[in-house]
């Protein structure tokens, strides 16, 4: 399984969904930094499932366990490895999907790769568990960034049809971010909010569910940061954020819209403001040529509804070759996009961080 990411930093995830534990082994960190596990499990807290009926009930503590890296509250030099134990494991609840393949999951490719082999107990490694980890990784890359005066914050762009307002895409900055993780759902709009509450909630009663899309925000990385051609910022986002098993799509900047766009419409003019070269638009999202031009990187990701539904679904006996119906029982997240936000944080943090050490190398 490819389940590393990095060239400067490498960060690897392991772990199954009901397994023992999920972790990640990070090389590649500067020494010297403290890190606290309080800011890590504050930072996880913000992915876990809130019980008014938004989200899974199963319950993970997410206490995070270092076990290589850290010496006196600082960064050592050595390899960082960290371990989320699972507590809350259900493994009877899958027993049925190695021959009855879900609709929408990974069960049916996984079998054809894998023979039989995988962990197909609560999606194995290809759970959206293994984000826990991601977000430990995400969360020191943001503690590090931050040190530069670089700032990534996410919301909710929609749940379904119902729309929160948008980051200001020339003018958003990091104290846009801080009101978003305060309320119940993190969003800019409060109304939008509890809009968008309902319509989980309904899709639940209905035993189904709902996608929706979130807007991310990279602030403060320098003009030049990225490389042309396939290690352009674009390509080290996306490569990040789609190991996030949920997501399905991405832009940046007006991203599909410009295709119905002339020129004139979407180029971005250059302006001279306080001694810095600017654009007065973002129509480019912040990266041309690969390359970051110092305005903020603004990209939108579409999530799909979860899967596991218990509305009933046409299926596959694999053993039998024959069809059949299936309806998935458990505890499932009837939306996640809510809890997907801090994770695409985590993996553009990932991503940005190790372009950024690039860049320095030619400063």
């Amino acid at each position: 399984m490819s389940s590393s990411f990095g060239k400067n930093i490498r960060v690897s995830l392991f772990g199954q969904s009901h397994g023992e534990a999920v972790g990640v082994v990070i090389d590649g960190l500067p020494s010297g930094i403290p890190l606290d596990v309080n800011y890590l499990e504050a930072f996880l807290k913000r992915r876990a499932p809130a019980f008014n009926n938004l989200g899974t009930t199963r319950n993970e503590s997410d206490a995070v366990e270092i076990l290589s890296g850290l010496y006196k509250g600082r960064l050592c030099g050595a390899p960082f490895a960290a371990i989320i134990r699972n507590k809350d494991i259900k493994q009877s609840d899958y027993s049925q999907f190695l021959d009855n393949p879900r609709p929408g999951h990974a069960d049916f490719t996984a079998q054809m790769k894998y023979k039989g082999a995988q962990d197909f107990s609560g999606g194995g490694h290809f759970s959206g568990r293994l984000t826990a980890p991601l977000c430990i990784a995400g969360a020191i890359c943001l503690k590090l960034l931050s040190l530069s005066d670089v700032f990534i914050g996410a919301h909710i762009e929609r749940i379904g049809n119902v729309w929160d307002s948008r980051f200001d895409p020339v003018y958003v900055n990091a104290e846009s971010f801080n009101a978003i993780k305060s309320g119940e759902l993190p969003v800019i709009n409060n109304a939008a909010g509890k809009e968008m509450s309902k319509l989980i909630k309904q899709a639940a009663k209905e035993g189904d569910s709902v996608g929706g899309a979130i807007e991310c925000a990279v602030v403060g990385l320098p003009a030049g940061v990225g490389e042309p051609m396939f290690e352009g910022l674009e390509n080290r986002i996306s490569a990040a954020v789609f190991g996030i098993p949920a997501v399905k799509g991405i832009e940046f900047g007006s991203g599909f819209a410009c295709s119905s766009m002339r020129g004139s419409e979407h180029n971005d003019s250059f302006i001279v403001e306080n001694g810095i070269v600017k654009t007065e638009t973002n129509n480019h999202g912040g990266i041309l040529g690969g390359i970051c031009s110092g305005m903020p990187i603004i990209f939108t990701l579409a999530v799909k509804p979860t899967p596991s539904i218990a509305k009933e679904q046409n299926t596959v006996s694999l053993s039998q070759m024959k069809n059949t119906k299936i309806s998935v029982k458990g505890r499932h997240d009837p939306c996640i996009v809510p809890r997907a936000v801090p994770c695409i944080e985590a993996a553009a943090a990932i991503s940005v961080y190790d372009a950024f050490l690039d860049y320095k190398k030619y400063q």
